[in-house]
């Protein structure tokens, strides 16, 4: 026998119980000290004995109506201590709050997996311990994003469900559900980055600027970057290197996304895009030993909010649009009427180009697929170096457009490996 099978399952609930009491109950003696209380709501052992309390009347009562009767006592005084408080100016409910939820470790304990009792008690912990940090972030966060995150909520866990698994029509190959899923998906990623550049970085540098548009939009962060560097003709280290930063993003966004809608295609395109994003980092780890002495400048321009019902609806429509271009296109001219398709529509938006190609069935195999991704990703590389050269009139992005060239070049060449 070994000797965790030795020990008794309710001396193991016991010791949980107490243990994890304990361990909240110093934390929330340290939490009084730092936010000097003058009226003590007990101490580490009162969470001890409610731990306890709960633990023993829910164990010895199947019916758990003694359980219940327990809640209510432990209500009951912590009504009376809150209209205590109260008499003082103090309306917090916080700690009796936190005692509730102290009786209720030792049902957890018995009921719940062992990593829900840790989330429970580490959850716990952290509204103790971060007190300031979360008020900070309930300071920084508008209201409108709430209302934002409530509109997140319900084209992904209201409107999804509710589609059909049915192709759209005979010259649409894809679905009701994996259209909206290509609008969570894109958008989900727009709307974590617009967070992180809206409540993380407000001051931030060209580079800062090029990784995190580039996760929202490449080309946008192209403009961005673009405009802002025709007054900067004497910092081109930094401006090209936040342009190629930028692409190397539109990588990583596009793989984590392909291998979230289709990762049999996302397997076959690692290679090549982690070749593009290792060797796009290099070229700007060299492009920094020529800064000299030159200061970051910082960036200006604004990302518009990405998750608008409206820019979900165009979305949606461009990828039922390129899902009946591409039907037809693959229908009538194959695998090479693709690669030029793939080549035009990276000159416009490539995510529902991209998109509705992986989850429809065309009559293409899968390399030519493959092929027109890495295709439309060059061709959009292109329009960006193009972007570049005309927002900027100057030489600063010299260095991004010739590498944003010379990834168009290799992405028609691997193309033409492909199909080879």
């Amino acid at each position: 026998m070994e000797f965790p099978d030795a020990i008794p399952p309710l001396l193991i609930k016991f010791a949980l119980t107490v243990a994890f009491s304990f361990v909240v109950g110093l934390e929330f003696r340290r939490y009084q000290r730092m936010n000097q209380y003058k009226f003590h709501f007990g101490s580490t052992r009162t969470f001890v004995l409610i731990g306890l309390l709960g633990f023993i009347l829910y164990t010895i009562d199947a019916t758990h109506v003694l359980f219940g009767y327990g809640l209510l006592l432990l209500g009951s005084m912590l009504l009376i201590y809150y209209w205590r408080l109260s008499l003082k100016g103090m309306l917090s409910l916080f700690s009796a709050l936190l005692a509730l939820l102290i009786y209720l470790t030792g049902p957890i304990v018995s009921l719940f997996p062992s990593w829900f009792l840790i989330l429970f008690i580490v959850l716990l912990i952290l509204m103790l311990g971060e007190k300031p940090l979360i008020h900070r972030i309930s300071d920084k966060l508008a209201n409108e994003e709430i209302v934002t995150l409530a509109k997140f909520l319900i084209i992904s866990g209201v409107i999804l469900p509710l589609l059909p698994n049915e192709p759209i029509g005979p010259m649409m190959p894809v679905t009701y559900d994996k259209v909206w899923l290509a609008v969570i998906i894109v958008s989900g990623f727009s709307y974590l980055s617009y967070l992180i550049n809206t409540y993380f970085f407000k001051s931030r540098s060209l580079m800062i600027t090029g990784i995190l548009s580039g996760l929202y939009s490449s080309t946008v962060a192209t403009v961005v970057i673009g405009r802002r560097a025709h007054h900067l003709a004497e910092a081109a280290p930094f401006v090209s290197s936040a342009l190629i930063m930028a692409t190397a993003m539109m990588y990583i966004r596009l793989l984590a996304i392909i291998f979230l809608f289709a990762p049999a295609a996302g397997q076959r395109l690692l290679a090549p895009f982690l070749a593009a994003i290792l060797l796009s980092i290099c070229t700007v780890f060299t492009l920094f030993r020529f800064k000299d002495d030159l200061s970051q400048p910082s960036a200006a321009g604004t990302i518009e909010h990405p998750l608008e019902l409206s820019t979900a609806i165009v979305f949606a429509l461009s990828f039922m649009i390129f899902a009946a271009i591409t039907q037809y296109v693959t229908s009538n001219y194959g695998g090479r009427g693709l690669n030029f398709l793939a080549i035009v529509v990276g000159f416009t938006d490539i995510d529902p180009f991209i998109l509705s190609l992986l989850s429809g069935e065309f009559t293409v195999s899968a390399s030519a697929i493959v092929s027109a991704v890495i295709l439309a990703s060059g061709s959009n590389n292109l329009l960006k170096a193009i972007y570049a050269v005309v927002l900027a009139r100057n030489r600063s992005v010299t260095a991004a457009a010739a590498w944003l060239v010379f990834l168009f070049a290799a992405s028609i060449l691997y193309a033409f490996k492909i199909n080879a």
